[in-house]
C-alpha cells in the first residue's frame, strides 16, 4: 500500500536521502545523470543515445556527457551497434546495478525514519 506524503514530507525524505548519499558514496551524480541512470536500469533495454535523448527530452550531447561520467564510474558501458554502426547501445553493468540497489535501500531506510 503506497504511503501518502505531504509535499513537505516528500522534500524532507529527498533531503535525507541526498544527505545520506553524500555521506556514504563518493560518486557525485547530478540529478540529470541519476535520471538517465534510472532510465537505463528501470526501463527494459535496448537503450541508445538517440533513444535516451528522445525519451528524456534532451539533446544527444547531454546524454553523451552524462554517459562519459557514468562510464568512467563503471555504472554503464557503451558499445557500437553491429547492425547500424551509427547507433551506440548503452549496457548495464554489475557496478551500476549494485549502486542503484544500495540507493534504493537508502531510500527505504530513510523513509522508515520518517
Amino acid at each position: 500500500m503506497p504511503v501518502e506524503l505531504t509535499p513537505s514530507q516528500a522534500l524532507g525524505l529527498w533531503h535525507a536521502v541526498s544527505l545520506e548519499q553524500v555521506r556514504v558514496d563518493s560518486r557525485d551524480l547530478t540529478l540529470r545523470q541519476m535520471a538517465i541512470l534510472l532510465q537505463i536500469y528501470l526501463v527494459p533495454p535496448p537503450h541508445t543515445v538517440r533513444g535516451l535523448a528522445a525519451s528524456l527530452g534532451v539533446t544527444k550531447p547531454v546524454i553523451t556527457r552524462a554517459l562519459d561520467t557514468m562510464g568512467a564510474l563503471g555504472l554503464v558501458d557503451r558499445i557500437r551497434d553491429e547492425r547500424d554502426r551509427r547507433n551506440v547501445i548503452i549496457k548495464r553493468t554489475v557496478e551500476g546495478a549494485l549502486y542503484l540497489e544500495k540507493f534504493g535501500d537508502l531510500i527505504i531506510n530513510q523513509g522508515r525514519k520518517m
